[in-house]
């Protein structure tokens, strides 16, 4: 036989919500369930309505209902309903999920628009890069064509001493002293600390 249980109203059979929530604040797991079988239909709605969501609807309604079983004692009789409680506390855990979700989000969109940001500009870095190729074919141009064609060959088409000599047709330690020579002079010309 089941017991029916009325949400208010005295002279009805079966106990009341008070009756009930009292038994949980003494630990009567029975009482708790009956309370649970009348309250978490009305908590789910409520909390679904907030969220949207039904997984985190169902996970807060159980929050809500876990929070009543510990917090029965709580509960003050004079300051309205059980279930008035109860939906109280089921909004209030509600909108804490909206608040924390929202929040959750805001950090993941900064920490997205933070990574996407460029660590420097890369526009002022080609124009950089391009002034700083003429200023080096501007300073190429005033090397004899021996210590030009030297260091091209040593620096940009990567050729060692010998093979610089080699293709050059002149000894290696005349090879060597151009490409030095051309060097203080270029290191010179783009005033390049020694």
């Amino acid at each position: 036989m089941s017991t029916v249980v009325h949400l208010s109203g005295p002279g009805r059979p079966g106990p009341e919500l008070k009756d009930l929530l009292a038994g949980v604040a003494r630990g009567d797991q029975d009482a708790f369930s009956r309370l649970y079988d009348t309250v978490a239909g009305p908590v789910l709605g409520l909390v679904r309505r907030v969220l949207r969501d039904p997984a985190q609807s169902e996970e807060v309604a159980q929050e809500v209902l876990l929070e009543v079983w510990r917090t029965a004692a709580r509960y003050q009789a004079e300051r309205g309903e059980v279930m008035a409680w109860v939906l109280t506390i089921a909004h209030r855990r509600a909108v804490d999920r909206v608040r924390s979700v929202q929040a959750a989000a805001d950090r993941d969109q900064r920490a997205a628009a933070a990574s996407h940001a460029p660590a420097f500009d890369d526009v002022a870095e080609q124009v950089e890069g391009r002034l700083e190729r003429e200023q080096v074919r501007r300073c190429m141009r005033t090397l004899t064509e021996l210590q030009r064609e030297a260091l091209t060959l040593a620096y940009y088409r990567g050729y060692t001493y010998p093979q610089v000599a080699e293709v050059l047709g002149a000894p290696l330690g005349t090879v060597k002293t151009r490409m030095r020579d051309g060097l203080i002079r270029l290191r010179d010309c783009l005033g390049v600390g020694a």
